[in-house]
């Protein structure tokens, strides 16, 4: 488990890396450690700025481990610890930028943690999908921050439709800061 989420520390930046195969979808234990993770980086005085990144050049991350959920009813109500689901999307008084580097699929609620990030670079083969809709659900998070950084129409049709967006047009609508080669 220590190697799921692992810290690089240079100079003022902090970078931090969830490493969790095949998909980099995240549990319990993976929330709680990225969120004890940011909030280091928040209450570090040196630190300046913070990576996150993945392992892996498939999956960004495909959000709630939903294995482990059904193999738990304690992860369907689990405390994700400091900063909640993946260890960002709640972390209070965080006033320092983090640096989301999307390389695949950033699904869910992957897509929500990348949405966390004040920056976010992605590969050139990298996507975007809310698919929760498909199985009758509503991606929480992203329903309020996606139509703040996206036009309201493409917003609703990512998060009513569940559609798929690729890289270069997340790009387009500012989604993305920067395509970059894989």
């Amino acid at each position: 488990m220590a190697d799921t989420v692992t810290t690089r520390r240079d100079g003022s930046i902090l970078e931090v890396t969830l490493d969790r195969p095949k998909a980099n979808a995240i549990d319990m234990d993976a929330s709680r450690l990225m969120g004890e993770a940011f909030k280091g980086f928040r209450d570090d005085p040196e630190l300046r700025v913070a990576i996150l990144k993945t392992a892996g050049d498939r999956f960004f991350c495909a959000g709630w481990d939903l294995k482990a959920a059904a193999a738990s009813e304690e992860e369907i109500t689990a405390n994700y610890g400091v900063g909640g689901f993946g260890g960002l999307q709640r972390l209070r008084d965080l006033n320092k930028p983090v640096i989301a580097c999307v390389n695949g699929m950033a699904v869910g609620g992957g897509f929500e943690i990348a949405l966390s990030c004040d920056l976010i670079y992605a590969s050139d083969h990298s996507s975007f999908a809310l698919p929760e809709i498909r199985a009758g659900q509503l991606a929480d998070a992203a329903t309020i921050k996606l139509p703040k950084r996206i036009p309201w129409h493409i917003a609703m049709e990512l998060l009513l439709i569940g559609r798929w967006m690729d890289a270069a047009e997340a790009h387009r609508w500012g989604l993305v800061n920067e395509v970059l080669p894989k």
